[in-house]
């Protein structure tokens, strides 16, 4: 078969080529110089007598191009229709919405500060916050907590300096002080949630840094009841309404009269069990009235008012709201605790 029959013939096999596998192998098939069946009528030019090689060597030229350009023409074609039905397929419409991310949520801890404030604003009670890094004034000796004061070695603190002017607060109760004297003139209804610091060793119950908040009432004829009914409502708001409290006297520095408060113990409805020790009570927090020498250092004259303060761990809100063993949970980033909250 000369090379213009097999040019034909190539011709045909390139247009119903549908991969670009089939166009390699029509190549190789016609114009491979091994076993190309152009490449060896081209050998066999030699072969033939003078007068005939020019016009079949000018044949098997044209042939060989010929199927060289419907090959590349065919190869273009076979790859816009293999993208069309990409397109078609596997493209991303840009326009349609996108699947849902994946999304985290508040930490337990951040969660349950939240909801106090928003209790606690509901009755009047502003955020106020104050710095971490506290001098010995508004830590310690605006609440009278003098140089040398017993009650200072049960907050085992960490000062900054040689001359300890500068400690980590061991408490949020400095923000009362700074409070007072930021408002200046009563009402004055605050909360001071906050990270605070004490030399303490990690137990179940204990961490050198956790989270308080802290409450500071000062208004003209505030009492004990006052004290008491807002920290009923507290309660009853966070945990439920058949949660009861009870205030035992105690003894702090900065409040006279001064109580440590319980709340009712969720588990037994207050029978006493194993997780209140058989009493019926889990201690909250401290609470009392504001000490006139603490009203003075803020500012505020205690013959014409008076004022009521509490303080208690988030931690420990957080532990007996969801009822965990042990505090150290919250701290320690395991995915498979966080996510149950």
């Amino acid at each position: 078969m000369d090379a213009a029959a097999l040019a034909q013939q190539a011709l045909a096999e390139i247009s119903s080529a549908r991969t670009p596998e089939e166009l390699e192998r029509i190549r190789l098939d016609y114009l491979g110089r091994s076993s190309g069946r152009i490449s060896a009528v081209v050998e066999r030019i030699g072969s033939l007598p003078a007068a005939e090689r020019p016009a079949a060597g000018k044949a098997a030229n044209e042939a060989k191009r010929a199927v060289e350009a419907a090959l590349a023409a065919r190869a273009e074609e076979v790859e816009r229709l293999r993208l069309a039905d990409l397109a078609e397929t596997d493209a991303i419409d840009v326009t349609f919405p996108a699947p849902p991310l994946a999304a985290g949520h508040l930490h337990p801890l951040t969660q349950v500060q939240r909801e106090l404030e928003d209790i606690l604003a509901g009755i009047g009670f502003s955020v106020e916050v104050g710095p971490e890094v506290e001098t010995d004034w508004y830590n310690f000796e605006a609440l009278n907590l003098p140089k040398g004061h017993a009650a200072r070695d049960v907050q085992d603190s960490f000062f900054l300096n040689a001359g300890e002017d500068l400690v980590l607060r061991t408490h949020t109760s400095p923000v009362q002080i700074r409070a007072m004297e930021r408002l200046k003139t009563p009402p004055i209804y605050v909360i001071v949630p906050g990270r605070v610091y004490r030399r303490d060793a990690s137990d179940p119950s204990h961490l050198s840094t956790f989270m308080q908040l802290e409450g500071l009432a000062i208004d003209e004829g505030l009492a004990v009841s006052d004290l008491k009914g807002t920290l009923t409502y507290m309660c009853q708001s966070f945990f439920g309404p058949e949660r009861q409290i009870r205030m035992r006297p105690h003894n702090f520095s900065y409040t006279e009269p001064s109580y440590e408060f319980d709340c009712s113990c969720g588990i037994c409805g207050g029978k006493g069990c194993r997780t209140c020790g058989g009493d019926g009570w889990i201690e909250i927090g401290g609470c009392g009235m504001v000490h006139p020498q603490v009203l003075r250092n803020g500012g505020i004259d205690p013959e014409g008012y008076s004022g009521y303060a509490w303080g208690f761990g988030i931690e420990r809100m957080t532990l007996l709201r969801y009822n965990v063993s042990d505090i150290r949970a919250f701290y320690e980033n395991d995915l498979r605790f966080l996510e149950q909250f």
